[in-house]
């Protein structure tokens, strides 16, 4: 009698954990491909694409065709990845000679994708070094430029950032990196063009506690664009994307106060979840978008 007591404790134990974990994923397994892109957004000024690094796992010409596949027109590259299959171990960053700038080139126009955004990249207080960054970024026809500077250089910054007619926009990382808190961003801005703003990373506030509405509307006019994201935690450093809608960021409150400001800019998609096979969930994050940018277009 004890021993089926024992059995039976055993297995509502192995039963009740195993509830416990799956409860605690979110399963995607069933997620269809959109491949309908984001024109409602595109209407009203928001420039939809993806930051490359949802696709660490893949070479950046990789990235492009998942992009494109997917009907987004704009890609966000990191410093770092592997270029192409052909190219070997050479990766995509602001040393890339003349001749792979123009391969990447060609890459984009074929895939009728542009490359609008470079980041997270350091820009120190070096103006021979922070040019090299500027330089390249010129010379591909990148808008912005995505950084974590020191304080101190944010003056050198602002100067090239409106020589180059190039935005830099202050990335923020979790607790306890510099700019965690956005109140960080307002305080080493506030004597500095608008050409120097927030590149928002909603999914980052909400692992540091804060909610990212209420970054969002803080920052106001310092945003310059967004690495959108929506987790299935709060205050948590290990939570995970999820597909738009679906986690606590609350995107439709954001997207509809954005839209009642007149924000116009890029949001890239930075997914950071289902590494290998991310495309279809990644997808539906761009249904949801168009889906809230057509109802908020509307109601004009």
């Amino acid at each position: 009698m004890q021993n089926i007591f024992v059995f039976s404790f055993f297995v509502w134990l192995v039963l009740l954990v195993t509830v416990i974990f799956l409860g605690s994923k979110t399963s995607y397994a069933d997620v269809e491909l959109y491949t309908g892109g984001a024109p409602n957004a595109e209407s009203i000024g928001w420039k939809v694409g993806c930051q490359a690094y949802s696709f660490n796992r893949f070479t950046f010409f990789e990235a492009i065709d998942k992009v494109s596949t997917i009907g987004l027109h704009y890609i966000e590259a990191y410093p770092g990845q592997k270029l192409s299959s052909e190219t070997g171990e050479v990766k995509f960053d602001h040393n890339l000679s003349p001749e792979l700038q123009q391969k990447v080139k060609e890459k984009l126009e074929s895939a009728k994708v542009k490359l609008v955004n470079y980041g997270v990249v350091g820009l120190p207080n070096d103006e021979t070094e922070a040019r090299k960054v500027f330089d390249f970024a010129k010379s591909m026809g990148i808008e912005t430029i995505v950084s974590e500077p020191q304080a101190l250089a944010i003056p050198l910054i602002d100067k090239l950032s409106q020589e180059y007619g190039i935005r830099v926009a202050i990335h923020n990382h979790p607790k306890p990196s510099l700019y965690w808190d956005y109140k960080k961003v307002l305080e080493v801005t506030k004597d500095a063009s608008l050409n120097i703003g927030s590149c928002a990373d909603t999914g980052h506030w909400m692992r540091s506690g804060i909610k990212p509405i209420e970054a969002v509307q803080a920052l106001d006019n310092r945003i310059i664009s967004f690495h959108l994201k929506d987790l299935n935690e709060f205050g948590k450093r290990e939570a995970h994307d999820t597909i738009w809608g679906t986690g606590l960021a609350d995107i439709k409150a954001i997207l509809t106060h954005l839209y009642q400001k007149g924000f116009k800019g890029v949001f890239s998609i930075e997914y950071e979840h289902n590494w290998e096979n991310s495309l279809p969930e990644i997808s539906q994050c761009v249904k949801y978008f168009d889906e809230v940018a057509k109802e908020l277009s509307s109601k004009k």
